[in-house]
């Protein structure tokens, strides 16, 4: 068995790639506009898994073995509701302060600020809860995070 990719229903395509690329750092790396079907599939990767499997990223198909987001994007209007159900995405980060100062910085709130230097959650445009996890040790406490308070469910 190979994780291929986690399909995420999003309701704004500019919104969601301005969180997802901008605010976390992923690389679109296919996009496939169905008019019969009517939506249309964008797949995210980081750059570093990109990298690490030494992928050719051509915009036709997604290599095998690289791990994706697939944002689908239903072209007639629907209401997504129940993002927690979802459960979350979890990202192992290279400074868990750096991103969550970027994505606050972008006007998204960070429900569970990451006091403790190794865990926090942000929610995307469509409230999908996604968790950063610090890379190797945790980082000393920093304000203004260590004194945050948790903000809303994540």
């Amino acid at each position: 068995m190979r994780y291929l990719h986690t399909m995420l229903r999003i309701s704004d395509v500019d919104e969601s790639l301005r969180f997802f690329c901008q605010g976390l750092g992923l690389k679109e790396v296919r996009r496939m506009d169905s008019e019969k079907g009517r939506f249309t599939l964008i797949f995210l990767a980081s750059p570093r898994d990109i990298q690490r499997g030494g992928f050719h990223i051509d915009g036709t198909s997604v290599p095998d073995g690289l791990p994706c987001i697939e944002l689908t994007h239903n072209w007639d209007p629907e209401e997504y509701t129940g993002g927690r159900n979802f459960g979350h995405l979890a990202y192992r980060v290279q400074d868990i302060y750096a991103i969550c100062a970027r994505l606050k910085g972008m006007g998204y709130t960070i429900h569970r600020p990451p006091r403790d230097g190794r865990m926090a959650f942000v929610k995307s445009p469509d409230g999908i809860s996604i968790e950063f996890l610090q890379s190797g040790d945790p980082l000393a406490p920093q304000e203004p995070w260590a004194s945050m308070e948790n903000t809303g469910s994540w």
